[in-house]
């Protein structure tokens, strides 16, 4: 490794990756654990969005006991959770019909709140800046830094001014170096670092691969007549073929607004199928449509999750840090809730590294937080639903019966475990499907991939290298278009990539960088895994408002 010598460097006691529920919980925890014994300890956190939130969407229903256990006193404080929870139904959709399905256990939401994701995480940002924690919001952590043993040493951000062509211009700034005793780090789905760390430290040895869904959502505000606060409505089937993992979720928020969207598990197989026109798809059920007339559509986005469960998790602990929330893969995927679980792990995490910095004699891994997370509610209800997600193997039908059967007679301890497979190895080959015929969007209920882009808010600095890099870039054309159809330009949400040169013969891909949502979907399911997502400069990607 070249060591820089252009780079100022800072001295933290603890640096956290990331700005979501998870390593915002982390930084409150370890600051509330400070007060609480007297130790002073500096804790940095890095956020490569525009600000604290500009990057999370979720759907979201949240469930509070971790913010509970965080911050007793939430609600005297004004966290943004302003929607009990209230109806609850699910859905299965044909063509033309709908079918109202009993409401597994699981997914009942009596005591939790339907929410904005991205303004509780906001919240979250003032209460540890309050505790003196030091966050960063539009600087990307770019580089893993390692001592001289190997252990993790912290985190460098990005560089500046670097141009398309991988050169310094006239306007380069050089990253900075965060050093810290305890790197934490909380990327969310499919984190960049954690993936180089993951085969540093082996830390996927022994576990299954991890296997992911893309999550796209718009919000809208809808005719006040039509508004239900806290009806939660999920559905199953229709548009999705039963042999495709994938549902969708409509929820009323206050203020006439209303967030719909739809997970699909990237382990399909249809090379033609589009996460995103299925989703437009969508909205023109019968059942569903009626909510949207003469509504306005706000906001849009999209983004990956982490839904292998418990197999999936990989080792926690390296010399010099761990890893928490949606990057180790902490989601409960038949309540189709993960911020909870992500919250938790943070704070455990932070309990962990507090004990480990004041320990004498103890070496660069904090192996105290396996072993306190493995105690304690995260971890027993990631193992009941180890399962259910796995079951889609024998498609949506035969899923639903086992899950039942597992949840009714097994109640989450049936004496077998199954295994998850690598999404990307899943795509069958362009022969073998049929093209799917997506209807043009009709610019008030359906809309195309560019226009969606637009209400993300979505910019990038326009001369900056490429954040998508291909290993080799023949493969696009010789393997994705050849075999596959070339399936980057369906599964990206946001219209990245485009094959140019069709009509003259000689087809080439186009990356439009400047269009990504940072939703990662395109290092998950690239059947080569010839396309590694890194980080943009600080400060790019989506603003979400009130996602």
């Amino acid at each position: 490794m070249i060591m820089r010598t252009d780079r100022d460097a800072m001295e933290y006691d603890v640096v956290i990756v990331g700005g979501g529920p998870s390593g915002l919980s982390s930084a409150i925890r370890i600051k509330q654990l400070g007060l609480a014994n007297g130790k002073e300890l500096s804790v940095c956190l890095l956020e490569k969005g525009s600000e604290i939130g500009a990057h999370i969407l979720s759907g979201a229903v949240l469930e509070p006991h971790a913010l509970a256990e965080l911050i007793p006193d939430w609600q005297e404080r004004g966290a943004p959770l302003n929607t009990p929870a209230g109806e609850d139904r699910l859905l299965f959709l044909t063509e033309g019909a709908s079918y109202k399905l009993p409401t597994p256990p699981q997914m009942g939401n009596h005591g939790n709140y339907i929410i904005s994701l991205g303004n509780l995480c906001r919240w979250l940002g003032e209460q540890a800046e309050a505790l003196g924690v030091e966050i960063y919001p539009g600087f990307a952590a770019a580089e893993v830094l390692y001592r001289e043993d190997g252990s993790v040493k912290g985190v460098a951000t990005g560089d500046l001014g670097i141009g398309k062509d991988g050169q310094p211009g006239h306007n380069f700034q050089p990253g900075m170096e965060l050093h810290a005793r305890q790197t934490i780090f909380a990327e969310g789905c499919r984190g960049s670092l954690t993936k180089e760390l993951w085969a540093k430290f082996n830390l996927r040895d022994g576990v299954d691969p991890q296997t992911y869904g893309i999550g796209i959502k718009e919000l809208w505000e809808v005719d006040p007549a039509k508004h239900q606060p806290g009806l939660i409505v999920h559905s199953v089937g229709w548009p999705l073929q039963s042999d495709t993992y994938g549902g969708s979720f409509l929820y009323h928020l206050e203020n006439n607004l209303v967030a719909i969207g739809m997970v699909v598990g990237l382990d399909y197989k249809n090379p033609w199928l589009s996460p995103y026109e299925e989703f437009q798809r969508y909205k023109t059920h019968p059942a569903i449509r009626g909510v949207f007339e003469g509504a306005r559509r706000i906001s849009y986005g999209a983004r990956a999750l982490s839904e292998g469960g418990y197999q999936s998790v990989p080792k926690l602990t390296f010399p010099g840090g761990l890893l928490i929330g949606d990057t180790a893969g902490f989601l409960n995927v038949p309540k189709i809730k993960g911020t909870h679980m992500a919250m938790k792990s943070g704070m455990v995490a932070a309990e962990a590294v507090f004990e480990h910095l004041f320990k004498d004699n103890v070496g660069a891994e904090a192996t105290e937080y396996a072993e306190q997370l493995k105690k304690s509610w995260l971890w027993e209800e990631l193992y009941k639903v180890r399962n259910i997600r796995p079951a889609f193997k024998w498609g949506l039908f035969g899923a639903l019966a086992y899950g039942a059967i597992d949840t009714y007679v097994f109640k989450g301890k049936a004496p077998w475990t199954m295994h998850n497979h690598a999404d990307h190895t899943q795509l069958g080959e362009k022969g073998a499907y049929p093209k799917i015929d997506y209807p043009k969007p009709d610019g008030q209920l359906t809309f195309d991939r560019l226009s969606s882009v637009f209400l993300s808010a979505t910019n990038h600095e326009e001369n900056q290298q490429c954040h998508l890099r291909l290993k080799d870039e023949s493969v696009a054309i010789s393997v994705n278009y050849a075999k596959y159809g070339a399936p980057e330009t369906r599964y990206c949400p946001a219209g990245v990539y485009e094959i140019l040169g069709e009509d003259e013969g000689k087809p080439r891909l186009q990356i439009n960088g400047q269009n990504c949502l940072h939703c990662k979907t395109c290092d998950i399911k690239d059947p080569t895994q010839n396309i590694n997502w890194t980080v943009p400069e600080g400060g790019g990607g989506p603003t979400y408002p009130n996602m």
